[in-house]
């Protein structure tokens, strides 16, 4: 019988990187030995984790700012060690987590048109890891709640609203966690582990449902993230030192589903997975490639699609959410590639003829609100994500700044109760206006504040440099 060669919109996509003028140039990106992926993007800020002496930092830029970054742009510098991930928020374009080697995570919230001064100041600091955090991932559905896991083998659940520890998952692994992905509605965390087990957790049971040993039998690093579908896909790498790919039931973890052999180069491969198209891309830590595949229901189940390849290899890489893509230009994803000393996007599209919206490439796709409150998910809601339509383009609307309440313990009004007053006793328009003012006076408090810091900064340093050159003249 002769083969007939697969049908594949996707078959064809190809990816470019963008002119020089349009990368961010001068970026001295982080040298920490962490397999993280170093860069976040969403539609409106990248964000990168910089060297920095005397603690963490990292840059957020607003997309539009490209060329060559001035060395005294200001950070976001609050850690007292670096900075191992970051992560930005689904549900707010202008909040972003970073977690650090100083063990606690921060949750920082970025001004509308980005940095125009150092930001020293988190709205939250989360601490209960007893040593150092190197990730941070934000639940997919719910508002505010934010997973992080530490090298003391723990995974910690917060509300971030609250800046609370709800969940404390420290007695389901042995060794040290290299990757923790949600599923689809939030509802189970799947983690890869150095002791070569991937585990299908229910993080508000605080059970593992599912478990394999040994998914990659070799030693070096795996990542496990979950599919649309609810299977999982694990990168790892195989006794003989070649790397794999493989696809699991979560259901019967007894055998792969798929199980393929790529190559014997030693970067971790970091998935990235676009769950309205159904293609994983597979960007390597030190390879100059990204490989992209095709998951469907049908054997082989992982088709190989092709590979994207440069000269240059990549540090770390971001990657844009649907929603901050080019639809008129059938761009099906972007990829922000960081190398030695500069960030540069990749554009991925599909080949069409017409200028129409094609909506095959486009289905509705998760949008920026929240299906759920944290405290409903905390209770066992779950919800799948609030899709929105790309057909007119996507136009990022006005986020509500985040807001940290610290709970009364003495407080013995159920949470419940608190929302049904607030819904049934309207609010005098005096509160609200003597509410925004005391906002604004804050805004006003902090601008000084850290005007002030800067003031002092500079002083310092004239000083320092006056006293350099006394001793030169001397």
């Amino acid at each position: 019988m002769r083969r007939v060669v697969r049908q594949s919109k996707f078959r064809h996509v190809f990816g470019q990187a963008v002119k020089n003028d349009q990368c961010y140039d001068d970026i001295r990106v982080s040298r920490v030995t962490w397999d993280s992926s170093f860069c976040a993007v969403n539609p409106r800020f990248v964000a990168i984790i910089i060297e920095a002496s005397g603690g963490g930092a990292f840059l957020v830029l607003p997309l539009h700012k490209t060329g060559r970054i001035d060395k005294s742009y200001p950070t976001v510098c609050g850690h007292t060690g670096p900075v191992l991930d970051i992560d930005w928020c689904p549900h707010n374009d202008q909040v972003i987590a970073s977690g650090s080697e100083d063990c606690t995570v921060m949750v920082w919230q970025i001004p509308e048109n980005g940095l125009t001064l150092s930001l020293t100041e988190p709205v939250v600091i989360l601490e209960g890891h007893s040593k150092r955090v190197g990730i941070v991932a934000w639940h997919p559905t719910a508002r505010n709640v934010l997973l992080s896991a530490g090298c003391d083998n723990a995974i910690i659940i917060w509300n971030v609203g609250t800046g609370e520890a709800l969940i404390n998952l420290d007695d389901m692994h042995s060794d040290m966690i290299y990757n923790v992905s949600w599923n689809r509605n939030g509802s189970l965390i799947c983690t890869a582990s150095k002791d070569k087990k991937v585990r299908v957790i229910d993080p508000r049971k605080q059970e593992i449902v599912a478990e394999k040993e040994k998914a990659h039998e070799g030693a070096r690093p795996m990542r496990a993230i979950f599919l649309a579908d609810g299977n999982v896909f694990t990168t790892g790498f195989s006794r003989m030192s070649e790397r794999q790919l493989a696809l699991w039931n979560p259901k019967n973890m007894q055998e792969p589903i798929a199980l393929h052999e790529m190559d014997t180069s030693n970067g971790v491969l970091l998935p990235f997975y676009d769950p309205d198209t159904s293609i994983i891309y597979l960007c390597g830590k030190g390879d100059s490639s990204i490989r992209y595949f095709e998951i469907t229901d049908e054997s082989p189940y992982v088709h190989y699609l092709n590979t994207f390849s440069s000269k240059e290899p990549q540090r770390g890489m971001g990657y844009m959410p649907k929603r901050g893509l080019d639809v008129n230009k059938c761009e099906i994803a972007r990829f922000f590639k960081l190398h030695e000393r500069k960030c540069e996007p990749i554009i991925m599209t599909v080949p069409r003829k017409s200028d129409l919206f094609q909506d095959d490439l486009y289905p509705d796709t998760a949008g920026p609100e929240a299906a759920l409150e944290a405290e409903e998910w905390f209770e066992g809601k779950n919800a799948d994500p609030v899709l929105i339509s790309l057909k007119h383009g996507y136009i990022p609307g006005k986020n509500r700044d985040l807001k940290v309440v610290k709970k009364n313990i003495l407080d013995s009004k159920p949470a419940a109760n608190k929302k049904c007053d607030l819904i049934t006793v309207p609010k005098k328009n005096t509160d609200t206006a003597s509410v925004q003012n005391e906002a604004k006076l804050d805004e006003i408090l902090k601008e000084i504040k850290s005007i002030k810091d800067t003031i002092c900064n500079q002083d310092e340093r004239i000083s320092k440099l006056e006293q350099q050159m006394s001793k030169i003249a001397a």
